[in-house]
């Protein structure tokens, strides 16, 4: 802003100096008093200008504008004023100036001078928009400001600046609704939330979020989401410290409010993944964490150690802390959960034997956490169902979203017993709060498969958290009559799992063959992709599993779907028939179901051979299958 008001000298400077050459004008008289006077009333407004608090995006250009305007009068007046004397007479008898260029000039300085008129009133909107709520029979000409010429051909950029203006300089009220003019905007065009990021429309709405009514707030965030949808514009909201204003929403501010930034946050990260770990540096997805576990852990006592000092809320929250000083593993206390209502003293007792400092440390960080978490949630039981579910359902959102592909945030919400909030969400939950509790696990299971850390630490098959979450997706899967919004996202959380599952873990694997059979095509080509990471070479039990689907009567299904099946099914189940005849090819149910004639029909079909995995795993699969039957034909053994 002092750059601005420091930028403004130079016109000053320029207009007074103008004014001095129209007074000395020799030619054109007239005309040049008629410029005077606009210059003249042009200095007065650079001057109020230079003492009022403007908004400094429109406030520059219409400054360029300005100066333009300025050294077009300039290069009139000088001529005019340009000759004295003998020399000056002849000079001014021949000098020849087309009543156009002064039309221009005055056009010129004209359009300035509407332009700052327009700043000056949109800038000191706040005091307009005070006296106009504290009056009821202020004239409605208050209220309203004019298209000013800079806008002439784009009147949508006056409107924006104008609803940033308000949201800048305005009263609480009138920047509610600037928000939702603003949230209108957005929706309707990408283009417009790229000019409102462009005119510096972010740090108006993340100061809203910060200050402003819980209305206000709401429309701000919800702004905010709208304008994500580019990488660009992610980039420079996380800039303007988007990050850091939804940590602070997130934790302290109403439930609806809260639900609005987490459904917010969800778009952040989806449309531009880079900003997941600004997130998780500001600590959103613990905050995240703890609305999800807020009055759903407690339901399942079973996996809480609870206490009459210290809520459970708070001792999810704080398994990472704990772990750091050498506590068990997450899963691990969850494995001998101690009586709700015991005492801290208990509490204290469960923890490893150590010096008694330490637990004192532990015990006395709980309970500052367990403080925290009182003051963030006090009075949230009484809130309203929907609104409790809305917060949950985004919370879930925005986890997923975060986890996507990022190891860090993923071993992050692991670490914080939401793998127990996701389990009971599947089974106690309805829909789009169950519906994105699914696709949240969806993510971290798909980053559990690439990375075996995560996969270890997270998914062990001795940790309750993870039992409970293979017993929901196996519920899931095993009832018929499930959506199939639901029952995709769960069978490709098993197979995501497949290296999980241990050869004794024996129930997995009938579920999945039996979607094979009359299933919707987009269900059964997830279960032959699951069934085809069970059964793949780099699963250490893949003949075990292969073996599994094979005694399921895996084999007749995978061939129908490979004769008559979807392109995308045929692809999937010829894959999946190509694992079974490698490792096991001496399966008689593979030779009931005349396999190998199917991979013959296979290879003489080009558009499937064109597939890579498929290239690479069909002609294998036929010469073992091939390998095995001379032999039995022969009578060997293979």
């Amino acid at each position: 802003m002092d750059d601005l008001r420091a930028s403004l000298a130079r016109p000053i400077q320029v207009a007074e100096l103008l004014i001095k050459w129209a007074d000395e004008a020799r030619a054109c008289r007239s005309e040049c008093q008629d410029l005077r006077s606009r210059i003249e009333r042009l200095s007065t407004l650079l001057r109020q200008a230079a003492r009022a608090d403007l908004y400094e995006r429109p406030a520059r250009r219409i400054l360029a504008d300005t100066d333009r305007a300025l050294a077009k009068a300039a290069s009139l007046l000088a001529r005019c004023c340009s000759g004295r004397g003998k020399k000056g007479l002849l000079r001014r008898a021949l000098t020849v100036i087309p009543k156009a260029s002064f039309k221009k000039a005055s056009l010129l300085l004209d359009d300035s001078l509407g332009d700052l008129s327009w700043i000056l009133r949109v800038s000191t909107y706040a005091a307009a928009s005070s006296s106009s709520s504290d009056s009821d029979d202020s004239s409605s000409d208050e209220h309203h400001i004019g298209l000013p010429p800079i806008a002439r051909d784009e009147p949508i950029l006056f409107l924006i600046w104008e609803q940033i203006a308000v949201l800048q300089y305005g009263g609480l009220e009138a920047r509610a609704d600037a928000a939702a003019s603003v949230v209108s905007l957005a929706r309707n065009n990408d283009r417009y939330g790229k000019l409102i990021i462009e005119e510096d429309g972010v740090a108006p709405l993340l100061r809203l979020i910060r200050e402003g009514r819980a209305d206000a707030q709401e429309s701000a965030a919800l702004a905010i989401g709208l304008l994500a949808r580019d990488p660009e514009c992610v980039d420079l909201m996380i800039l303007a410290g988007v990050c850091a204003s939804f940590a602070k929403i997130l934790k302290d501010a109403p439930m609806k409010v809260q639900g609005m930034v987490a459904w917010a946050v969800s778009e952040l990260a989806a449309n531009h993944p880079k900003c997941q770990d600004a997130f998780l540096q500001h600590n959103a997805v613990r905050l995240l964490v703890s609305h999800l576990a807020f009055e759903t852990v407690q339901e399942h006592s079973k996996y809480a150690v609870a206490s009459s000092k210290l809520s459970i809320h708070s001792v999810v929250m704080d398994k990472k802390t704990t772990t750091t000083d050498h506590d068990p593993p997450p899963d691990a206390a969850a494995a001998k959960p101690a009586a709700v209502g015991s005492s801290s003293a208990t509490t204290a007792a469960a923890a490893p034997a150590g010096p008694s400092s330490s637990a004192a440390a532990r015990t006395t960080r709980l309970q500052h956490n367990a403080s925290m978490s009182a003051a963030s949630t006090r009075g949230r039981e009484h809130e309203d169902p929907d609104i409790k579910s809305y917060l949950k359902s985004h919370a879930a959102r925005a986890l997923g979203t975060l986890a996507t592909g990022n190891a860090a945030i993923c071993k992050n919400i692991t670490e914080s017993r939401a793998l127990l909030c996701f389990s009971i969400l599947l089974d106690k939950a309805s829909g789009d709060l169950r519906r994105n509790a699914a696709m949240a696990l969806v993510e971290i299971c798909r980053v559990a498969e690439r990375n075996p850390e995560l996969r270890r630490s997270a998914f062990k098959p001795a940790s309750p958290s993870a039992r409970a979450v293979v017993d929901q997706l196996l519920r899931v899967v095993e009832n018929d009559d499930q959506n199939d919004d639901l029952l995709v996202p769960c069978i490709t959380c098993l197979g995501c799992l497949s290296r999980t599952f241990r050869a004794t873990e024996t129930r997995v694997i009938a579920p999945l063959v039996r979607l094979l059979d009359e299933r919707e095509a987009e269900v059964t080509l997830e279960a032959a992709a699951a069934l085809a990471k069970f059964a793949c070479v780099d699963n250490y039990l893949h003949v075990e599993h292969c073996r599994a689907i094979i005694a399921h009567g895996g084999a007749k299904h995978l061939v129908q779907h490979v004769y008559f099946g979807d392109q995308g099914v045929q692809t999937a189940a010829l894959v999946l028939v190509c694992y079974l005849a490698h490792n096991v090819p001496d399966s008689e149910e593979l030779e009931q179901a005349e396999i190998l004639t199917v991979l013959d029909w296979a290879l003489k079909q080009g558009y499937m051979a064109q597939d890579p995995v498929i290239e690479s795993l069909l002609p294998e699969a036929k010469i073992r299958m091939e390998l095995y039957q001379s032999r039995v034909a022969k009578g060997g053994y293979y």
